[in-house]
């Protein structure tokens, strides 16, 4: 692993503008003091205060990036950084624009014959037939903005009024909509780190499903990690993990969430490539259950910036 000497003056940027802001100070505060523990030169950089621009000429040799959402996840910072010349954590342009948008991960793991539930996606201005949509979708479906995360503008929705009331509410964060099958069964993530799959967590909730109540604020969600799946199911799981992350050019380190049905089924949901790096965060848990502490799993993310 690349020694902390070898990182002359690390930016953490957080903050940011996206409707994830408050996880991601989070989550930048906790990558800060890890790198810090670590006895790295580390900084706090807030881009909704000062201008990624800046960054080369504030002295900075490379960049943690700890933003979530719009601006920070989604290929725009990225594409500063790639200007800038500067190594930074994560996915590359491509990836990370790509795996934000939850209606083109979805079509590119159709392409690369995947499992992923079926969907449908709805514009502003579409006459819809909410009935028939759930109809063809099952009877019970799940609307997502198509490039929000955290579960932000999330509904469940089986009636054609919940359903209506649904879409409505996600068109406020994004004029692209997915609403996607109801997959009834265990829902599972896997983080990747450097191409290798960590071991799975099942989340278990109280609520209607795992919203951002549930992964940010609730003291009852419950996180299994061994999941509970066998051997062999896990390591299939893992291995969709690893083919679904490399099919939208994921780079680094992220997570796949994923579920399964009663038959067994697995259906891959969605990429995250800025995982949320916070107390009640994923990924720090998976990469426990190996024996790596959270400020070893922050330096190996660093390590692996280019």
């Amino acid at each position: 692993m690349t020694q902390p000497a070898e990182f002359n003056k690390v930016a953490v940027l957080y903050g940011g503008t996206s409707a994830e802001r408050e996880i991601s100070l989070k989550s930048g505060k906790a990558v800060y003091q890890a790198l810090c523990n670590k006895d790295v030169n580390a900084e706090l950089i807030d881009t909704k205060e000062t201008s990624p621009l800046l960054l080369k000429q504030m002295g900075f040799s490379h960049v943690f990036i700890a933003l979530h959402g719009r601006g920070g996840e989604d290929g725009v910072i990225q594409g500063v950084l790639e200007y800038l010349a500067l190594p930074y954590t994560g996915s590359r342009v491509l990836g990370s624009a790509l795996a934000m948008d939850k209606v083109r991960t979805k079509q590119v793991w159709q392409s690369c014959g995947l499992p992923t539930a079926k969907y449908l996606r709805v514009n502003p201005g579409m006459q819809l037939d909410f009935a028939q949509i759930l109809d063809t979708l099952g009877g019970c479906v799940f609307v997502k903005p198509a490039r929000e995360g955290s579960s932000i503008g999330m509904s469940r929705a089986q009636s054609a009024a919940e359903l209506a009331d649904a879409v409505r509410n996600a068109f406020e964060f994004d004029a692209d909509v997915l609403i996607e099958q109801f997959i009834d069964g265990p829902e599972y993530t896997i983080a990747v780190v450097d191409g290798q799959a960590l071991p799975a967590i099942r989340t278990q909730t109280d609520r209607g499903f795992y919203d951002y109540e549930a992964k940010y604020l609730s003291d009852t969600t419950q996180y299994h990690c061994p999941c509970g799946l066998n051997a062999q199911d896990e390591a299939y799981a893992q291995q969709l993990a690893q083919q679904a992350f490399a099919a939208v050019q994921a780079d680094g380190w992220g997570r796949v969430d994923l579920m399964r049905d009663a038959d067994g089924q697995f259906y891959l949901l969605e990429v995250n490539t800025v995982p949320g790096m916070t107390e009640k965060s994923l990924v720090p848990m998976a990469a426990r259950a190996t024996g790596l502490d959270f400020e070893s799993l922050v330096l190996k993310i660093l390590s692996l910036a280019k």
